[in-house]
């Protein structure tokens, strides 16, 4: 969070709006706060990106209830809450943008990740079906399946695993700004266009 309020203050400085409100995204009430907090400083909201995700990965025999629980808990339930907070002010407004992260590990799926990924499949369902009922031109929705890109994800894997992908991230991973370009890309087409699903992968990336 320290370092979330170290870039709002930078951005201040640099004469743009910015403010950072700590989020529990496996909480309702903290999605419907930041959604209104959004709304009260700047007047309106026109984006939310769905972003937060953990990945505490492990073999399926393993039987890791817990975490197959914070994964579904905070990977797909916090879309849905993000979701939730945010499609009434955008029915109020008439407009408005749902961009959601999800992962390529949700398409091409590999040892250890067979919980994580089902969390990714299941954002990209969830976002499918909205944008099946959202053909009214009020709300766009946007989903992202980035490969390695290079962030602290690794930091709540195992061991045995963790070092691997820090590796990967470190060797050919993509920067985040890439990401976000693409985000940019999506929200900034006309109205008419929608931009649904978009996968980044880093151009060594198997």
């Amino acid at each position: 969070m320290d370092r979330i309020v170290e870039i709002a203050k930078s951005i201040r400085s640099h004469g743009g709006s910015a403010v950072a409100v700590e989020t529990d995204v496996t909480c309702p009430e903290d999605l419907h706060d930041l959604v209104g907090r959004a709304v009260d400083d700047f007047g309106r909201l026109d984006v939310l990106v769905n972003n937060a995700g953990i990945a505490p990965i492990s073999r399926v025999d393993e039987i890791n209830i817990d975490e197959w629980a914070a994964m579904v808990d905070v990977n797909l339930r916090g879309v849905m809450h993000g979701t939730a907070a945010a499609l009434p002010v955008f029915q109020r407004q008439g407009r408005g943008h749902i961009v959601t992260i999800a992962s390529l590990a949700g398409i091409t799926i590999s040892p250890m990740m067979a919980v994580y990924a089902a969390t990714k499949n299941a954002v990209r369902t969830f976002m499918e079906g909205l944008r099946t009922e959202s053909t009214d031109g009020v709300v766009r929705t946007t989903t992202i399946s980035p490969g390695f890109v290079r962030t602290e994800l690794a930091d709540g894997m195992p061991e045995l695993i963790r070092d691997q992908i820090r590796t990967n991230m470190h060797e050919f991973g993509i920067d985040p700004g890439a990401i976000a370009r693409t985000i940019a890309f999506a929200i900034e087409q006309p109205d008419d266009v929608e931009i649904s699903t978009l996968t980044i992968t880093p151009t060594r990336q198997g």
